[in-house]
């Protein structure tokens, strides 16, 4: 997950211009047809608002032209501004997460031209839009934003051509840089015109009526066949049809897919916040996770997404695993649990940082890339990377159809389900069970034993149950997660695949609660974080009862010397680990499972803590400030 880049323009006798690039994490959607278009988009954009929420913007066809309204906010800040007979059959919307710059009512989407004929929503980043800018001034444009997104309208309104897809492929041939973007004219009712590089458009076929969005969660509520624009491809909806072409105006044939999920699971339902929903949604989405993949009869997972024969397999010496945020961190974990089952020599990398640093790439070598959204920019570009200097690279992802599971040669869908808060609970657990799945699959196929492949398929049945323990025990960690709201710092430390729960649980705090949150190695305590451990810094441990827990009750006693409070999320006691309880100050206590497995229930304590620590603060918990769910561009 990158950062967009800000560039200045600056020329004699002009102003100075910051470039914003604002458009990281942006929903878009439209709507063609014989309905009034209003409450479709609005209803769009609420289904869309995880992806950003700083600003928001609409544009209508109407009788007497384009009618466009926009407001920075929220996207009821818009809605309550709308007047109240607003109508028009086609239109587009648009819900913004800026990274530079205050949202404001004028760098709003959607922009428009200089006579307001042309309206342009976009998801991205114009990388040569300086040099487009001082183009179109030279020939007397004047720009009213201070994005870069406003040079696509005005370089669309420039072009000459019979038709408007054609006056938007002409433009695109200029432009450098990622985008999902739609264009609609006063002159050509009922038709909206996308595009796509770089950021992901899927196309809804209705009756008689033609959608389109950054996600299918803004399209499940009207259709659920819906086609996904490829890299380099512009479509024209029209309420009856819609025809793709490619940048240089080759004809390009779609397949149609159909979505799953219905709208309803896209509801919040009975919970207060997707993210209450989404944790408590984990033993279905482990179930589903499962369902069909274990095989009772060799003690294996059966995997057929791969697309790699045993040979194939067997022939890769190392694997690396890439991804961003809570996926990176999954990775860690995966690639700890790849290294113990299937030993196979594994370790996971952050995928902005891999790309950057000229990877060697080697044949024997099998890469795995990791995306909740499958758009995550960063880890496109490194599968992308990947692919153009030899290597194989599967897939691990939620979303069907999205732009890393279609450039992979293969992998494993985790089958979560929808995903609309902005942190990420179910998600995390679905992708870490792919990741035991894949290490069951490869460690049976080497030197795993049937009678410990037997142990983890036993394990893994149990887990659904064992979730649901933990999570009827919600009053009591909501309890403790208000005794430590009061702090604003908090270490997480943990051992082996302990380690990797600690980070996604300080992950989890500092997103969800804004409390500054590092994770440690308990071994490296002694080694600079103990200077900052007082009264006021609380240490949350993650403490499975295995073979290294008397070096982690260790920990806990420097820990206690300098009297920081302790959370120990761990087992039932035991003869010989009462010492545990006596030392530290609150226990939450979890079901034993297989060591392999126990990361996952272990972690559903800190999405709770986290969750309720953020209610205590009066925070948004479903979508916390400067955040948004997919990240697009760089």
């Amino acid at each position: 997950m990158g950062i967009c880049s800000a560039s200045t323009f600056s020329a004699a006798n002009s102003p100075h211009y910051l470039w914003i690039g604002e458009n990281f994490m942006c929903g878009i959607v439209g709507y063609t047809g014989k309905q009034n278009a209003v409450p479709v988009l609005m209803q769009g954009l609420h289904r869309l608002e995880y992806r950003g929420y700083d600003s928001a913007g609409i544009a209508l066809q109407q009788k007497k032209g384009l009618g466009i309204h926009k407001r920075a906010g929220k996207i009821n800040v818009l809605e309550s501004s709308l007047p109240k007979r607003i109508k028009g059959n086609t239109g587009i919307g648009h819900t913004r997460w800026a990274t530079h710059g205050e949202p404001s009512d004028t760098n709003s989407h959607p922009h428009n031209n200089n006579d307001g004929t042309l309206a342009v929503i976009h998801n991205g980043i114009i990388e040569n839009a300086s040099q487009l800018r001082a183009r179109l001034e030279a020939h007397g444009v004047s720009f009213k934003s201070e994005t870069d997104s406003e040079v696509l309208v005005h370089l669309i309104a420039s072009t000459e051509a019979a038709s408007l897809i054609e006056r938007v492929r002409i433009a695109l041939t200029d432009v450098e840089g990622t985008y999902g973007l739609a264009v609609i004219d006063a002159a050509h009712p009922g038709v909206i015109v996308v595009a796509r590089n770089g950021s992901p458009v899927v196309l809804g076929i209705g009756d008689k009526e033609m959608l389109f969005a950054s996600d299918t969660s803004a399209l499940v509520r009207h259709t659920q066949q819906v086609v996904y624009l490829s890299d380099g491809e512009i479509a024209e909806l029209t309420p009856g049809a819609y025809r793709v072409i490619t940048l240089d105006a080759s004809p390009s044939q779609k397949k149609t897919t159909t979505i799953d999920w219905s709208a309803e699971t896209y509801d919040k339902g009975d919970y207060s916040h997707f993210t209450h929903k989404e944790i408590h949604e984990q033993p279905e989405s482990v179930l589903r996770a499962l369902r069909g993949r274990l095989d009772n009869k060799f003690q294996t997972a059966h995997l057929g997404g791969l697309n790699l024969q045993p040979r194939e397999l067997l022939g890769f010496r190392r694997i690396k695993v890439l991804g961003c945020g809570s996926a990176y961190i999954a990775g860690v974990l995966g690639a700890r649990t790849i290294e113990q089952l299937a030993r196979v020599p594994c370790d996971a990398e952050p995928a902005s940082e891999f790309r950057y640093r000229n990877p060697v790439i080697e044949s024997d070598t099998l890469y795995l890339a990791v995306s909740q959204s499958g758009e995550t920019f960063d880890t496109l570009a490194a599968v992308q990377e990947i692919q153009r200097k030899g290597g194989r690279v599967l897939g691990i992802v939620n979303v069907v159809g999205s732009s890393i599971a279609r450039a992979c040669e293969g992998g494993i869908y985790v089958h979560a389900g929808p995903e609309i808060a902005v942190v990420s609970t179910k998600t995390f657990v679905s992708t870490f069970l792919a990741f035991v799945l894949l290490s069951l699959h490869l460690g049976r196929m080497k030197d795993l034993s049937v009678a410990e492949g037997k142990n983890v398929l036993a394990a893994l049945n149990l887990i659904p149950q064992q979730i649901h323990s933990i999570l009827d025990a919600e009053p009591e960690i909501e309890r403790v997660a208000k005794k430590y709201a009061v702090f604003n710092n908090a270490y997480f430390v943990g051992r082996n695949l302990g380690l990797a729960v600690a980070m996604e649980g300080a992950l989890k705090l500092k997103e969800i609660s804004y409390i500054h949150a590092e994770a440690y190695p308990a071994s490296e305590l002694k080694h600079g974080p103990l200077a900052l451990v007082t009264p006021e810094t609380p240490t949350v441990f993650v403490l499975p009862d295995d073979e290294l827990i008397d070096k982690n009750i260790s920990s806990i006693e420097e820990i206690r010397t300098r009297k920081g409070p302790v959370l120990a999320i761990t087992h039932p006691p035991r003869e010989g680990t009462q010492q545990l309880f006596e030392l530290v100050d609150d226990t939450v206590i979890v079901p034993k499972s297989h060591p392999i497995l126990d990361p996952i229930l272990m972690l559903i304590p800190l999405q709770l803590l986290a969750y309720h620590i953020g209610l205590a603060r009066a925070c948004d918990v479903d979508q916390p400030r400067n955040l948004a769910k997919s990240v697009t561009v760089e």
